[in-house]
């Protein structure tokens, strides 16, 4: 024991500093209060990576204590986001036998029909604009948010410790897949860490209650079997994490460069090419039976009516942390007069489609780890073009960073912190001049990579 203190003295330093921050993020910080929250998010973020630094070759002792940073929001109320209610409501509707796409809080609130417990202050704290719009969390989500709903009923700090402990759950998943694909591309396993030590992910997913790194493990864990030749279900475990989120379908169109390039058919064999377009559609076929199945028990007229309404809200009516959307909205008002973003929001992921299928056309994606970068790139020029960007959506890009040589990612998850100063003590407002210095670093830090002669990693 003696031996040990003395090996990790430094790094026993960092480590219960680093703790404090996180404590004091965790039970004693207002969203408002913006100049505490990013000095908090700062020293957390400049201890773990040198904590990182120092430990990265102890593997084990580096996953206790991102499991022990983890453990200290255990108790804590999230305090950055209020989605975590709506996902209470969801799984205690379920709970009790209604189907939460059809149903409309403030609806139920306004008639008293509420069959759950707490309905009030559940109401109250998802806030108005959530309540006025269908849920739009896919199947599997649901069932997990039905998890809270059944075992902690009536109690909102319990439902918040349940849907927690999955997510830690997720994570530790995270650490088990992710290392062992990294051993498997033969990267340094200490990579996993620039993930799971890094405070964004904590913060935004333990912290927070974002279900983005359940469908991380999801990925993760898909790709694995990927590597490992074992397709089938690798597709079905793909088809899991687009039942914990859409996004993921967007990855569809770049397995098709894998199956049909990949490395082991490009051997002159005339059938090559047709068993890799046989795996590709059998790959297809089972993520869309797959997520067919997922959604066959709620699958309704009504729901898809609802589901699909709620779903094009995120396209044409919210706006947050964008990047070139501003840009075209800025001219747009110079043009018309007027926000234009029912017109952008229809435009805008067009272009990431074009992106998308240039990327799985042009780009000969013959390798795991060119899938890989394939899936950053598309999923960044996703987000380059949104209209809105919050900022637990970067934990996707954060994950495929670490498999790849490109560090834009890492620099993002840092600055992505300054959206919040959007929060105030009276109200909403964006402060456009933080997104554009979020926004300058992170094209100027990608741009280098992605164009420098020096860049470690041909695309």
């Amino acid at each position: 024991m003696k031996k040990f203190f003395q090996l990790h003295k430094m790094s026993l330093l960092l480590i219960a500093t680093t703790a404090v921050f996180y404590f004091s993020f965790a039970y004693d910080l207002e969203r408002s209060d913006f100049i505490k929250l990013i000095g908090l998010y700062s020293g957390a973020f400049f201890l773990s990576w040198k904590l990182y630094k120092i430990e990265k070759v102890n593997f084990w002792f580096l996953a206790g204590i991102a499991l022990l940073f983890r453990a200290l929001f255990i108790g804590a109320m999230p305090n950055l986001s209020q989605d975590f209610y709506r996902f209470i409501w969801d799984g205690r509707m379920i709970a009790a036998g209604f189907n939460p796409y059809l149903y409309l809080p403030e609806n139920l609130i306004e008639l008293g029909t509420a069959p759950i417990a707490q309905a009030k202050e559940l109401f109250n704290g998802m806030g108005a604009l959530n309540a006025s719009h269908y849920t739009n969390y896919p199947p599997l989500n649901q069932l997990l948010f039905s998890l809270a709903g059944a075992v902690a009923g009536k109690s909102i700090v319990g439902s918040v410790i349940v849907l927690r402990m999955l997510i830690i759950a997720a994570d530790i998943g995270v650490l088990y897949f992710g290392r062992k694909l990294l051993m498997e591309l033969k990267l340094p396993e200490s990579r996993i860490f620039l993930y799971l030590l890094n405070p964004f992910i904590i913060i935004e997913l333990t912290g927070n209650l974002h279900f983005e790194g359940v469908m991380v493990f999801f990925l993760v864990w898909s790709l694995y079997l990927l590597q490992q030749k074992k397709w089938i279900g690798s597709a079905i475990i793909f088809a899991c994490s687009v039942l914990l989120k859409l996004v993921p379908l967007m990855f569809l169109p770049l397995f098709f460069g894998y199956f049909i390039y990949e490395r082991k058919n490009i051997q002159n064999k005339p059938n090559d090419a047709k068993l890799g377009l046989a795996k590709l559609v059998g790959f297809y076929l089972i993520v869309g039976i797959t997520v067919a199945l997922g959604f066959l028990p709620i699958l309704s007229g009504a729901f898809i009516e609802n589901f699909m309404a709620t779903i094009g809200l995120w396209f044409q009516k919210f706006e947050f942390n964008a990047s070139f959307y501003y840009v075209v909205r800025w001219v747009g008002f110079q043009v018309k007069g007027y926000n234009i973003i029912e017109t952008a929001g229809k435009v805008l992921p067009l272009v990431t489609i074009t992106m998308l299928a240039g990327l799985s056309l042009f780009r000969k994606n013959n390798s795991l780890e060119k899938l890989i970068t394939a899936m950053l790139f598309g999923f960044t020029a996703y987000l380059f073009f949104s209209t809105t960007v919050h900022p637990w959506y970067l934990a996707i890009s954060l994950m495929l960073s670490i498999f790849t040589n490109y560090k834009y990612i890492y620099v993002w998850s840092f600055l992505v912190i300054l959206s919040y100063s959007a929060y105030t003590a009276h109200g909403f407002q964006e402060n456009l001049w933080l997104v554009a210095l979020e926004y300058l670093i992170v094209f100027s830090v990608f741009g280098w990579e992605l164009f420098s002669r020096k860049k470690l990693e041909k695309i």
